[in-house]
Parts: C-alpha cells; sequence; structure tokens
C-alpha cells in the first residue's frame, strides 16, 4: 500500500536518486531548475510517496512571484520509481501536492509539464501566455492552475524564486 506524506530528512539519498533515474543528467540544466537552485521547498509543501520503507515517488512545491507581483507555487519535480509507474502514485502525488497548497492558503500553482497530463487536475496554459521563465522553455508546456479564482488574472512578466534559500548562514567573526 502507497503512503503519502511529508517528505522526511532521511528520504533525502532515495530522492535524489530517483530523481536520477527519472530524468537523467540533463534534471539540473531544465529552466525550472533555476527557479529551485539554492531555495528550500515552500513549507510543508515536501511530499513522498513510500511503499512500505520505500521512497516511491517524490512532488515538491516552491514559492515563486511573478514580475508583476503575484505570488504562486511552482510543482516539480515529480517522479515515481521505474518499477511503480502507471500505478497512479504520480497522479495522487499531483492531487495531494495541489490540496495541500490549497489548505496552506496559496493561490496559485505553476508547472512546466505536458498539458495532456496535467490538465486531468485543471492545470491549463489559460493564464500563462504573459510570463516568462530564466531560460529557454516551451510556452505551450508552461501550465497553471488557480487554487483562488483570479489569482493570476494580472500575472505578468518573468516568474522567480522567491522561497527561502537553502544557504547556511554565514558565522560571523567575533
Amino acid at each position: 500500500m502507497i503512503t503519502i506524506r511529508h517528505e522526511r530528512s532521511a528520504d533525502i539519498p532515495a530522492r535524489e536518486a530517483l530523481l536520477d533515474q527519472a530524468f537523467g543528467g540533463k534534471r539540473r540544466r531544465k529552466t525550472s531548475e533555476r527557479l529551485r537552485d539554492g531555495r528550500l521547498p515552500a513549507d510543508g509543501l515536501s511530499l513522498a510517496a513510500i511503499d512500505g520503507k520505500r521512497v516511491v515517488g517524490t512532488a515538491r512545491l516552491w514559492n515563486i512571484v511573478c514580475a508583476s507581483g503575484e505570488a504562486a507555487l511552482l510543482l516539480g519535480p515529480v517522479a515515481v520509481v521505474a518499477d511503480c509507474r502507471n500505478r497512479g502514485i504520480g497522479a495522487a502525488l499531483v492531487r495531494h501536492a495541489v490540496a495541500q497548497a490549497g489548505r496552506l492558503g496559496h493561490g496559485a500553482v505553476i508547472l512546466v509539464g505536458d498539458e495532456p497530463y496535467y490538465s486531468r487536475f485543471g492545470f491549463s496554459a489559460t493564464k500563462t501566455g504573459s510570463l516568462r521563465l530564466p531560460g529557454p522553455f516551451e510556452r505551450h508546456r508552461l501550465l497553471a492552475l488557480e487554487l483562488v479564482p483570479g489569482a493570476l488574472d494580472h500575472a505578468r512578466g518573468m516568474v522567480s524564486a522567491s522561497g527561502k534559500s537553502a544557504q547556511k548562514p554565514q558565522k560571523r567573526a567575533a
């Protein structure tokens, strides 16, 4: 039986191995990674799918902001280990992530992905036409889901990271 829960620090090595398996060496060169690099995921929005004691899936959301000031979340990466795919785990992770984001009061979720897959969760390119990402991306793959109606009505410009820094503070010399 699969359980979805908040990610724990002990899950990190398995999560990283899973992401390497799912996306290969190119995963760190993706445009979305520029919005995650050096940042912590949004509070309460790092999820792990667990089968027994094994991490079989991951989904995380990241704080972002549009140049016009609208705050949102970036979903991704979402991945499932190869031998557990086509069992609905990825879909369960997306549903859980979106529901949790809504419970926490976030207004919208943006992602770069395949509309035929993500449209079943309500994502579309309807409100992303005026948004840009910090690097190359396929415009038709930039999708959004409003958790609060109208949250992206005036969203424009470059999307930037806005979450907490993953860098540890430097100790100051006495």
